[in-house]
């Protein structure tokens, strides 16, 4: 992955992250997050 692709995906994540935050307070990221940690122990159990 180039220098110039991997900042121009941080940079639309940075805004996805922006816009979720100014249009709805940052529910849909928490979800994900809580969503995300719930995998993560699924996979921890299974190693």
């Amino acid at each position: 992955m180039t220098d110039r692709i991997a900042l121009a995906l941080a940079a639309f994540v940075a805004g996805l992250v922006l816009l979720d935050l100014v249009a709805n307070g940052g529910e849909a990221l928490l979800f994900l997050m809580r969503k995300l940690f719930v995998f993560v122990e699924f996979l921890t159990f299974w190693r």
